[in-house]
């Protein structure tokens, strides 16, 4: 699978939401609403890019681009300021391990590698189960501890993804110089 080239987009950067939701709206004005699909494929993203770059790291990003469009395939690339690494502490009551970091910002669904820097705890990939409130969330351990682990956790989410780029644009402003407005996709594959 290919990776996105190590260019960073200008500053500036859209980036949409757009769950997937089905409403049924009933004859007394209530709705119910329902999301579909697997868990962790029920919002994608799609973020709106530039790329003011040299001329030549513009030829590398529509080669890249163009190459894409040849063997239909995603690539992986990782949207700036969307990944984190945060420290904190951890509590563990059978299954449930509740973590505890000053406005952590992840979400339910949210993938996490974590590292329990202290503590018998094992280390791994793991899903967000639950969001206490904005300092705590949950997620549910491989094995149960009845003795109540606790100790210091370090929580990284990557921010990288498999996204398709439907469209872009190139502009030449002026010599040596280039501006790549590019759409990209985020697509969910095994």
């Amino acid at each position: 699978m290919a990776t996105f080239p190590s260019i960073t987009p200008t500053y500036g950067m859209r980036k949409q939401s757009k769950p997937k939701v089905r409403v049924s709206s009933l004859g007394d004005g209530y709705e119910f609403r329902a999301l579909y699909g697997l868990p962790l494929s029920q919002d994608p993203k799609v973020y709106d890019l530039t790329f003011n770059v040299s001329e030549t790291n513009a030829d590398v990003i529509e080669a890249f681009l163009r190459s894409r469009v040849a063997d239909q395939a995603s690539f992986t690339f990782t949207p700036p300021a969307e990944g984190a690494t945060k420290t904190g502490t951890y509590l563990q009551s059978g299954t449930t391990v509740t973590i505890t970091i000053s406005s952590h910002g992840f979400g339910i669904g949210d993938i996490l590698t974590i590292d329990y820097t202290t503590g018998a705890s094992t280390d791994g990939t793991f899903v967000v189960a639950s969001e206490v409130d904005r300092d705590n969330f949950t997620v549910t351990a491989a094995n149960s501890d009845a003795n109540g682990q606790s100790g210091n956790v370090s929580v990284t989410r990557s921010g990288a993804g498999q996204f398709v780029c439907d469209s872009w644009t190139k502009t030449i402003p002026y010599n040596n110089r280039a501006i790549i407005n590019t759409t990209f996709r985020e697509v969910f594959e095994p």
